[in-house]
């Protein structure tokens, strides 16, 4: 009977071995297929060269609503400071005139102390109220008119030195804030272009290539069109021996399209306002103030200035406006066409109005 179990046990074994080596096998097909199928889904997770061209697109366009918040908080740090330390000065001022009143003081107390006279001119000096010492004695009615006229001008100098001084302190404090504000939007920017940069990193060297031809096409485009509509302005002009707008404006017009077109190529830098480089803003500036013309700093003070025209009625040298929150600008030439200053890592160039969202147009002078 021993003898008949025996193979019985050997066969349960061998099945039970079977069975491990089957639910191994199982497993290790399944790992494979699993990392078989995350092989396959991982070039499926990698974005297109469009959906990183348009996330790129979004963060310049956050990152120029941050550089135009960086340019008006810099504007008001620098005149802030100017602000501040003129206060300085008029409290350094004061201080002095202050301290020479104290001089004038101490020596007609020296010369009392010598005397064996009163003393209360000392006492003047060292006390924090001269207003409450003067009620509570009656030292003026026994003073020369000299010395009543030193305190007088003492007490006139203390009050000025501690109201410039209190001011001072203001400006400062104001300083202070403008700085950290600075200091806020310019790590906003950093922020949002580094994180482009980490996008645009994802793509190989092909890839750029072709997003870089495609922006060239289009630029390309831009440009020729640009030319035409120049070419055929000018050609009207001769025809009815009109000026745009007027002999004045037209000379400004040429003026700033001179300028603009002279600064063809060189780079975008945020906060930047020439000569080297420009961010959009620094660039419509520039080139009005080359016709004589001074354009706030942000984008958002200069669509306030001049006429507003229809995008219709738009004429060479306008500047156009974009984007809801009107963080961008441009200059335009005609035919549809401006030269702005676009984002980081681009050059000054010619683009398509309709690029962007439309938001105004004005016309300076």
């Amino acid at each position: 009977m021993a003898s008949h179990r025996k193979p019985r046990t050997r066969i349960l074994k061998s099945a039970s071995t079977k069975r491990g080596v089957l639910g191994v096998t199982t497993a290790a097909l399944a790992s494979v297929s699993l990392l078989s199928q995350s092989a396959q889904a991982a070039p499926d997770d990698k974005p297109s060269i469009s959906e990183v061209k348009k996330k790129v697109d979004k963060l310049y366009q956050q990152a120029e609503t941050s550089t135009q918040k960086y340019n008006e908080a810099k504007e008001k740090t620098d005149a802030q400071r100017k602000k501040a330390d003129r206060s300085l000065d008029e409290a350094a001022e004061r201080t002095a005139k202050l301290n020479d009143a104290r001089r004038t003081l101490g020596n007609y107390a020296t010369a009392q102390y010598r005397t064996g006279g009163m003393s209360q001119t000392a006492t003047l000096l060292l006390t924090e109220d001269p207003q409450q010492f003067f009620q509570q004695t009656h030292m003026l009615d026994r003073m020369t008119g000299r010395q009543k006229e030193a305190v007088t001008d003492f007490e006139k100098q203390r009050k000025a030195a501690q109201s410039k001084r209190e001011h001072a302190t203001e400006e400062l404090a104001s300083l202070s804030a403008s700085q950290k504000a600075l200091k806020k939007n310019k790590q906003e920017v950093q922020d949002k272009l580094a994180e482009a940069r980490k996008l645009l990193s994802k793509l190989t060297a092909e890839e750029k290539a072709r997003l870089a031809a495609i922006e060239k096409k289009k630029q390309e485009a831009a440009r020729k069109a640009a030319e035409r509509a120049e070419e055929a302005r000018r050609e009207a002009e001769k025809g009815d021996g009109s000026q745009t707008g007027g002999g004045s404006h037209s000379s400004q017009v040429e003026k700033v399209l001179a300028y603009a077109k002279a600064q063809l190529g060189k780079p975008y830098v945020w906060g930047a306002t020439g000569p080297s480089s420009f961010d959009c803003s620094g660039l419509t500036q520039g080139a009005w103030k080359a016709a004589g013309i001074s354009l706030p700093r942000t984008t958002w003070d200069q669509v306030k200035v001049g006429t507003k025209v229809a995008k219709s009625d738009m004429k060479a040298g306008d500047l156009v406006f974009f984007y809801d929150d009107i963080s961008h600008v441009g200059i335009y030439v005609g035919g549809g066409q401006m030269i702005h200053a676009p984002k980081p890592g681009a050059d000054v160039t010619y683009e398509d109005v309709s690029y962007m969202p439309f938001h105004s147009a004005v016309r300076p002078g």
